[in-house]
Protein backbone atom coordinates (compact mmCIF):
# COMPACT_ATOMS: atom_id res chain seq x y z
CA UNK A 1 0.00 0.00 0.00
CA UNK A 2 1.21 3.49 -0.80
CA UNK A 3 0.68 5.52 2.35
CA UNK A 4 2.65 8.59 1.34
CA UNK A 5 1.03 11.99 1.40
CA UNK A 6 1.09 13.39 -2.11
CA UNK A 7 -0.10 16.87 -3.01
CA UNK A 8 -3.27 17.13 -5.04
CA UNK A 9 -2.84 18.84 -8.39
CA UNK A 10 -5.38 19.23 -11.15
CA UNK A 11 -4.08 18.45 -14.62
CA UNK A 12 -7.12 19.89 -16.38
CA UNK A 13 -9.62 22.42 -15.08
CA UNK A 14 -12.70 20.98 -16.71
CA UNK A 15 -13.74 17.94 -18.66
CA UNK A 16 -16.21 18.35 -21.52
CA UNK A 17 -17.29 15.23 -23.38
CA UNK A 18 -19.65 14.45 -26.25
CA UNK A 19 -22.59 12.26 -25.22
CA UNK A 20 -25.42 10.36 -26.79
CA UNK A 21 -28.76 12.03 -26.10
CA UNK A 22 -30.47 10.90 -22.93
CA UNK A 23 -33.51 11.78 -20.85
CA UNK A 24 -34.36 15.24 -19.58
CA UNK A 25 -33.91 13.96 -16.04
CA UNK A 26 -30.34 12.88 -16.76
CA UNK A 27 -29.58 16.15 -18.56
CA UNK A 28 -30.60 18.13 -15.48
CA UNK A 29 -28.65 16.01 -13.02
CA UNK A 30 -25.30 16.80 -11.49
CA UNK A 31 -23.21 14.67 -9.18
CA UNK A 32 -20.58 14.95 -6.52
CA UNK A 33 -17.76 12.45 -7.09
CA UNK A 34 -15.92 11.42 -3.94
CA UNK A 35 -12.52 9.73 -4.16
CA UNK A 36 -11.26 7.48 -1.39
CA UNK A 37 -7.47 7.49 -1.05
CA UNK A 38 -4.47 6.26 0.90
CA UNK A 39 -3.81 9.87 1.86
CA UNK A 40 -4.89 12.45 4.40
CA UNK A 41 -8.53 12.50 3.35
CA UNK A 42 -11.35 12.32 0.83
CA UNK A 43 -11.06 14.31 -2.41
CA UNK A 44 -13.96 15.35 -4.62
CA UNK A 45 -15.10 16.56 -8.02
CA UNK A 46 -18.38 17.93 -9.30
CA UNK A 47 -19.83 16.46 -12.51
CA UNK A 48 -22.26 19.10 -13.72
CA UNK A 49 -25.32 18.87 -15.98
CA UNK A 50 -23.13 19.76 -18.99
CA UNK A 51 -20.93 16.76 -18.22
CA UNK A 52 -17.99 18.90 -17.14
CA UNK A 53 -15.84 17.64 -14.28
CA UNK A 54 -14.58 20.24 -11.78
CA UNK A 55 -12.06 19.56 -9.03
CA UNK A 56 -13.07 20.45 -5.47
CA UNK A 57 -9.85 19.29 -3.82
CA UNK A 58 -9.60 17.83 -0.31
CA UNK A 59 -13.10 17.96 1.19
CA UNK A 60 -12.84 15.84 4.35
CA UNK A 61 -9.87 14.86 6.48
CA UNK A 62 -9.43 11.27 7.70
CA UNK A 63 -6.36 9.01 7.53
CA UNK A 64 -6.39 6.55 4.60
CA UNK A 65 -10.11 6.60 3.66
CA UNK A 66 -9.73 3.62 1.32
CA UNK A 67 -13.51 3.11 1.04
CA UNK A 68 -16.36 5.62 1.23
CA UNK A 69 -20.14 5.21 1.16
CA UNK A 70 -23.35 7.07 1.93
CA UNK A 71 -26.67 6.44 3.62
CA UNK A 72 -29.75 5.75 1.48
CA UNK A 73 -30.68 9.45 1.24
CA UNK A 74 -27.11 10.60 0.48
CA UNK A 75 -27.15 13.02 3.41
CA UNK A 76 -24.15 11.50 5.18
CA UNK A 77 -20.83 10.04 4.05
CA UNK A 78 -18.95 7.29 5.87
CA UNK A 79 -15.26 6.49 5.39
CA UNK A 80 -13.06 3.74 6.74
CA UNK A 81 -9.74 4.79 8.22
CA UNK A 82 -7.28 2.05 7.26
CA UNK A 83 -4.36 2.56 9.62
CA UNK A 84 -0.93 0.99 9.21
CA UNK A 85 0.42 -1.71 11.50
CA UNK A 86 -1.57 -3.77 13.99
CA UNK A 87 -3.66 -0.90 15.34
CA UNK A 88 -7.42 -1.08 14.95
CA UNK A 89 -8.78 1.12 12.21
CA UNK A 90 -11.76 3.42 12.41
CA UNK A 91 -14.90 4.66 10.71
CA UNK A 92 -15.56 8.37 10.26
CA UNK A 93 -18.98 9.92 9.68
CA UNK A 94 -19.62 13.22 7.90
CA UNK A 95 -22.56 15.31 6.78
CA UNK A 96 -22.48 16.30 3.10
CA UNK A 97 -22.71 19.95 2.03
CA UNK A 98 -24.42 19.71 -1.37
CA UNK A 99 -23.46 23.25 -2.37
CA UNK A 100 -19.72 22.91 -1.86
CA UNK A 101 -19.18 19.15 -1.64
CA UNK A 102 -17.44 19.68 1.70
CA UNK A 103 -17.70 17.00 4.37
CA UNK A 104 -18.42 18.13 7.93
CA UNK A 105 -17.20 15.71 10.66
CA UNK A 106 -19.80 14.11 12.91
CA UNK A 107 -17.91 11.44 14.84
CA UNK A 108 -15.30 8.67 14.59
CA UNK A 109 -15.54 5.15 16.02
CA UNK A 110 -13.23 2.15 16.34
CA UNK A 111 -13.91 -0.37 13.53
CA UNK A 112 -13.25 -3.30 15.92
CA UNK A 113 -10.57 -4.71 13.65
CA UNK A 114 -7.35 -4.06 11.76
CA UNK A 115 -7.44 -2.53 8.27
CA UNK A 116 -11.14 -1.84 7.67
CA UNK A 117 -11.48 -1.90 3.88
CA UNK A 118 -15.21 -1.67 3.14
CA UNK A 119 -18.47 -0.35 4.56
CA UNK A 120 -22.11 -0.20 3.50
CA UNK A 121 -25.29 1.34 4.90
CA UNK A 122 -28.46 -0.74 4.88
CA UNK A 123 -31.73 0.12 3.12
CA UNK A 124 -33.26 1.70 6.23
CA UNK A 125 -30.33 4.08 6.64
CA UNK A 126 -30.04 2.95 10.26
CA UNK A 127 -27.23 0.37 10.10
CA UNK A 128 -23.64 0.49 8.86
CA UNK A 129 -21.72 -2.75 8.22
CA UNK A 130 -17.89 -2.76 8.12
CA UNK A 131 -15.43 -5.38 6.83
CA UNK A 132 -12.05 -5.51 8.61
CA UNK A 133 -9.49 -7.07 6.27
CA UNK A 134 -6.52 -8.10 8.42
CA UNK A 135 -8.40 -9.50 11.43
CA UNK A 136 -11.32 -10.73 9.30
CA UNK A 137 -14.18 -9.54 11.51
CA UNK A 138 -17.38 -7.92 10.27
CA UNK A 139 -18.80 -5.26 12.58
CA UNK A 140 -22.14 -3.45 12.56
CA UNK A 141 -23.10 -0.07 13.98
CA UNK A 142 -26.39 1.78 14.43
CA UNK A 143 -26.70 5.05 12.54
CA UNK A 144 -28.21 7.77 14.72
CA UNK A 145 -30.85 10.24 13.41
CA UNK A 146 -28.15 12.91 13.03
CA UNK A 147 -26.01 10.59 10.87
CA UNK A 148 -23.39 9.85 13.50
CA UNK A 149 -22.50 6.30 14.51
CA UNK A 150 -23.54 4.66 17.75
CA UNK A 151 -21.88 1.95 19.81
CA UNK A 152 -21.08 -1.27 17.91
CA UNK A 153 -24.04 -3.66 17.79
CA UNK A 154 -22.26 -6.86 16.72
CA UNK A 155 -18.94 -8.32 15.60
CA UNK A 156 -18.86 -11.50 13.54
CA UNK A 157 -15.54 -13.36 13.57
CA UNK A 158 -14.38 -16.66 12.13
CA UNK A 159 -11.29 -18.87 11.90
CA UNK A 160 -9.41 -20.84 9.27
CA UNK A 161 -7.03 -20.37 6.37
CA UNK A 162 -6.58 -21.07 2.68
CA UNK A 163 -3.87 -22.90 0.70
CA UNK A 164 -1.84 -19.77 -0.09
CA UNK A 165 0.34 -19.46 3.03
CA UNK A 166 1.42 -15.91 2.22
CA UNK A 167 -1.99 -14.41 1.42
CA UNK A 168 -4.41 -16.78 3.15
CA UNK A 169 -2.94 -17.35 6.61
CA UNK A 170 -6.26 -16.37 8.20
CA UNK A 171 -9.69 -14.90 7.43
CA UNK A 172 -9.67 -11.65 5.43
CA UNK A 173 -13.11 -10.06 5.04
CA UNK A 174 -12.92 -7.85 1.96
CA UNK A 175 -16.45 -6.57 1.41
CA UNK A 176 -19.96 -6.58 2.90
CA UNK A 177 -22.78 -6.57 0.33
CA UNK A 178 -26.27 -6.06 1.75
CA UNK A 179 -29.10 -7.70 -0.20
CA UNK A 180 -31.85 -5.44 -1.52
CA UNK A 181 -34.42 -7.08 0.77
CA UNK A 182 -32.16 -5.93 3.64
CA UNK A 183 -32.11 -9.42 5.18
CA UNK A 184 -28.63 -10.74 4.38
CA UNK A 185 -25.03 -9.58 4.20
CA UNK A 186 -22.56 -11.31 1.83
CA UNK A 187 -18.88 -11.13 2.77
CA UNK A 188 -16.21 -12.27 0.27
CA UNK A 189 -13.38 -13.64 2.41
CA UNK A 190 -10.02 -13.65 0.61
CA UNK A 191 -8.34 -15.73 3.28
CA UNK A 192 -10.84 -18.58 3.48
CA UNK A 193 -12.04 -18.76 -0.15
CA UNK A 194 -15.55 -18.31 1.22
CA UNK A 195 -18.45 -15.97 0.70
CA UNK A 196 -19.68 -15.64 4.27
CA UNK A 197 -23.41 -14.99 4.73
CA UNK A 198 -25.05 -13.27 7.69
CA UNK A 199 -28.60 -12.34 8.63
CA UNK A 200 -29.25 -8.66 9.36
CA UNK A 201 -31.81 -7.44 11.88
CA UNK A 202 -32.46 -3.80 10.90
CA UNK A 203 -34.29 -3.09 14.16
CA UNK A 204 -31.20 -3.86 16.27
CA UNK A 205 -28.41 -3.44 13.66
CA UNK A 206 -27.17 -6.89 14.68
CA UNK A 207 -25.70 -9.64 12.48
CA UNK A 208 -26.17 -13.38 13.04
CA UNK A 209 -24.98 -16.39 10.98
CA UNK A 210 -27.14 -17.39 8.03
CA UNK A 211 -28.09 -20.97 7.21
CA UNK A 212 -26.01 -21.83 5.21
CA UNK A 213 -23.28 -19.72 6.86
CA UNK A 214 -21.04 -19.53 3.79
CA UNK A 215 -20.47 -20.55 0.17
CA UNK A 216 -17.20 -22.32 -0.55
CA UNK A 217 -15.15 -21.11 -3.51
CA UNK A 218 -12.30 -22.71 -5.42
CA UNK A 219 -9.13 -23.10 -3.28
CA UNK A 220 -6.56 -20.34 -3.60
CA UNK A 221 -8.60 -17.92 -5.71
CA UNK A 222 -9.08 -15.30 -2.98
CA UNK A 223 -12.59 -13.76 -3.20
CA UNK A 224 -12.46 -9.95 -3.14
CA UNK A 225 -15.53 -8.06 -4.41
CA UNK A 226 -18.93 -9.08 -5.74
CA UNK A 227 -22.00 -7.50 -7.29
CA UNK A 228 -25.58 -8.67 -7.78
CA UNK A 229 -27.74 -8.05 -10.81
CA UNK A 230 -30.78 -5.80 -10.30
CA UNK A 231 -33.08 -8.70 -9.44
CA UNK A 232 -30.45 -10.50 -7.32
CA UNK A 233 -30.90 -13.57 -9.46
CA UNK A 234 -27.16 -13.74 -10.16
CA UNK A 235 -23.99 -12.72 -8.33
CA UNK A 236 -20.63 -11.92 -9.91
CA UNK A 237 -17.56 -12.45 -7.74
CA UNK A 238 -14.13 -11.09 -8.65
CA UNK A 239 -11.28 -13.10 -7.15
CA UNK A 240 -8.10 -11.24 -6.24
CA UNK A 241 -5.35 -13.88 -6.12
CA UNK A 242 -6.33 -15.64 -9.34
CA UNK A 243 -7.77 -13.70 -12.31
CA UNK A 244 -11.20 -15.33 -12.33
CA UNK A 245 -14.80 -14.11 -12.13
CA UNK A 246 -17.14 -16.63 -10.51
CA UNK A 247 -20.79 -16.39 -11.57
CA UNK A 248 -23.43 -17.64 -9.12
CA UNK A 249 -27.19 -18.03 -9.12
CA UNK A 250 -28.93 -17.02 -5.89
CA UNK A 251 -31.58 -18.94 -3.99
CA UNK A 252 -33.96 -16.28 -2.59
CA UNK A 253 -35.34 -18.66 0.02
CA UNK A 254 -32.15 -19.11 2.04
CA UNK A 255 -29.68 -16.78 0.34
CA UNK A 256 -27.43 -19.61 -0.84
CA UNK A 257 -25.31 -19.21 -3.97
CA UNK A 258 -24.72 -21.89 -6.63
CA UNK A 259 -21.82 -21.72 -9.09
CA UNK A 260 -22.86 -21.20 -12.72
CA UNK A 261 -19.45 -20.69 -14.35
CA UNK A 262 -15.92 -19.38 -13.81
CA UNK A 263 -14.49 -17.00 -16.40
CA UNK A 264 -10.85 -15.82 -16.59
CA UNK A 265 -10.19 -12.09 -16.74
CA UNK A 266 -6.80 -12.46 -18.45
CA UNK A 267 -5.39 -14.51 -21.33
CA UNK A 268 -3.89 -17.87 -20.35
CA UNK A 269 -0.43 -16.75 -21.52
CA UNK A 270 -0.34 -13.66 -19.26
CA UNK A 271 2.65 -14.32 -16.99
CA UNK A 272 3.13 -11.12 -14.98
CA UNK A 273 1.93 -10.67 -11.41
CA UNK A 274 -1.70 -9.55 -11.32
CA UNK A 275 -4.45 -9.08 -8.74
CA UNK A 276 -8.13 -8.38 -9.32
CA UNK A 277 -9.53 -5.22 -7.72
CA UNK A 278 -13.04 -3.96 -8.51
CA UNK A 279 -16.14 -5.28 -10.27
CA UNK A 280 -19.23 -3.30 -11.36
CA UNK A 281 -22.38 -3.71 -13.45
CA UNK A 282 -23.66 -0.90 -15.68
CA UNK A 283 -26.99 0.68 -14.62
CA UNK A 284 -28.94 -1.44 -17.13
CA UNK A 285 -27.26 -4.68 -16.03
CA UNK A 286 -26.14 -5.48 -19.56
CA UNK A 287 -22.38 -5.17 -19.09
CA UNK A 288 -19.91 -6.17 -16.39
CA UNK A 289 -16.59 -4.42 -15.72
CA UNK A 290 -13.56 -5.63 -13.76
CA UNK A 291 -10.14 -4.09 -13.04
CA UNK A 292 -6.77 -5.87 -13.10
CA UNK A 293 -3.75 -4.57 -11.18
CA UNK A 294 -0.63 -5.75 -12.96
CA UNK A 295 -2.17 -6.05 -16.39
CA UNK A 296 -3.49 -2.53 -15.64
CA UNK A 297 -6.69 -3.02 -17.61
CA UNK A 298 -10.45 -2.85 -17.38
CA UNK A 299 -12.13 -5.98 -18.75
CA UNK A 300 -15.58 -5.56 -20.28
CA UNK A 301 -18.07 -8.46 -20.41
CA UNK A 302 -21.51 -8.78 -21.99
CA UNK A 303 -24.09 -10.29 -19.63
CA UNK A 304 -26.75 -12.83 -20.64
CA UNK A 305 -29.63 -11.81 -18.38
CA UNK A 306 -31.41 -15.17 -18.75
CA UNK A 307 -28.49 -17.43 -17.77
CA UNK A 308 -26.22 -14.99 -15.92
CA UNK A 309 -23.28 -16.06 -18.06
CA UNK A 310 -20.75 -13.52 -19.31
CA UNK A 311 -18.60 -13.11 -22.41
CA UNK A 312 -15.60 -10.79 -22.69
CA UNK A 313 -15.96 -8.10 -25.35
CA UNK A 314 -13.03 -5.78 -24.59
CA UNK A 315 -9.83 -5.28 -22.61
CA UNK A 316 -8.80 -1.64 -22.16
CA UNK A 317 -5.54 -0.24 -20.70
CA UNK A 318 -6.28 2.27 -17.94
CA UNK A 319 -3.43 4.61 -18.78
CA UNK A 320 -1.84 4.19 -15.37
CA UNK A 321 -0.48 1.76 -12.79
CA UNK A 322 -2.61 -0.52 -10.62
CA UNK A 323 -6.21 0.47 -11.35
CA UNK A 324 -8.05 -0.25 -8.14
CA UNK A 325 -11.44 1.39 -7.62
CA UNK A 326 -13.64 2.59 -10.45
CA UNK A 327 -17.30 3.47 -10.95
CA UNK A 328 -19.80 4.19 -13.69
CA UNK A 329 -21.74 7.41 -13.34
CA UNK A 330 -25.49 6.86 -12.66
CA UNK A 331 -26.40 7.75 -16.25
CA UNK A 332 -24.08 5.01 -17.55
CA UNK A 333 -22.20 7.37 -19.85
CA UNK A 334 -18.88 7.67 -18.04
CA UNK A 335 -16.49 5.34 -16.25
CA UNK A 336 -13.94 6.89 -13.87
CA UNK A 337 -11.02 4.74 -12.72
CA UNK A 338 -8.39 5.49 -10.10
CA UNK A 339 -4.86 4.32 -10.86
CA UNK A 340 -3.44 3.92 -7.36
CA UNK A 341 0.27 3.73 -8.16
CA UNK A 342 0.29 6.55 -10.72
CA UNK A 343 -1.94 8.93 -8.72
CA UNK A 344 -4.36 9.50 -11.57
CA UNK A 345 -8.11 9.57 -12.12
CA UNK A 346 -8.82 8.61 -15.75
CA UNK A 347 -12.09 9.18 -17.59
CA UNK A 348 -13.60 6.82 -20.18
CA UNK A 349 -16.68 7.23 -22.33
CA UNK A 350 -19.09 4.25 -22.32
CA UNK A 351 -20.88 3.03 -25.44
CA UNK A 352 -24.39 2.20 -24.23
CA UNK A 353 -25.01 -0.26 -27.07
CA UNK A 354 -21.84 -2.34 -26.77
CA UNK A 355 -20.57 -1.54 -23.27
CA UNK A 356 -17.16 -0.77 -24.71
CA UNK A 357 -14.93 1.95 -23.31
CA UNK A 358 -13.15 4.73 -25.17
CA UNK A 359 -10.46 6.81 -23.51
CA UNK A 360 -11.27 10.50 -23.49
CA UNK A 361 -7.60 11.38 -23.03
CA UNK A 362 -8.57 13.29 -19.89
CA UNK A 363 -7.07 12.57 -16.51
CA UNK A 364 -6.67 14.31 -13.17
CA UNK A 365 -4.00 13.86 -10.55
CA UNK A 366 -5.29 12.56 -7.22
CA UNK A 367 -3.10 11.08 -4.46
CA UNK A 368 -3.37 7.26 -4.42
CA UNK A 369 -7.01 7.00 -5.58
CA UNK A 370 -8.57 3.68 -4.56
CA UNK A 371 -12.35 4.24 -4.53
CA UNK A 372 -14.83 6.26 -6.62
CA UNK A 373 -18.33 7.20 -5.39
CA UNK A 374 -21.04 9.17 -7.22
CA UNK A 375 -23.54 11.10 -5.06
CA UNK A 376 -26.49 13.12 -6.43
CA UNK A 377 -25.73 16.81 -5.93
CA UNK A 378 -29.41 17.70 -5.37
Amino acid sequence: MNMSLISFRLLALTLSLPFMSHSQTSDNQSFLVYIGTYDKGVYAFRLDAKHELHALGLVGEVINPSWVGTDRDHKYLYAVSELEGKENGGVASFSIDRETGKLHPLNHVDSAGVAPCFLAADATGKTLVVANYVTGGVSSFPIKPDGSLGQMSSLMTTEGHGPNQERQEGPHAHEAVISTDNQRVYVPDLGLDHIRIYRLDPSTSKLTPNDPPFVKGAPGQGPRHMVFDRHEKFAYLLNEIKPVISVYSRDPANGNLHLVESVPTLPSDFSKENTGAEIRLDPAGKFLYASNRGADTIQVFAVDSSTGKIKQVQSVPTGGKEPRGFALDPTGKLLLVGNQKSNSLVVFKVDGATGKLTSTGRQFEVPTPVDVLFVPAA
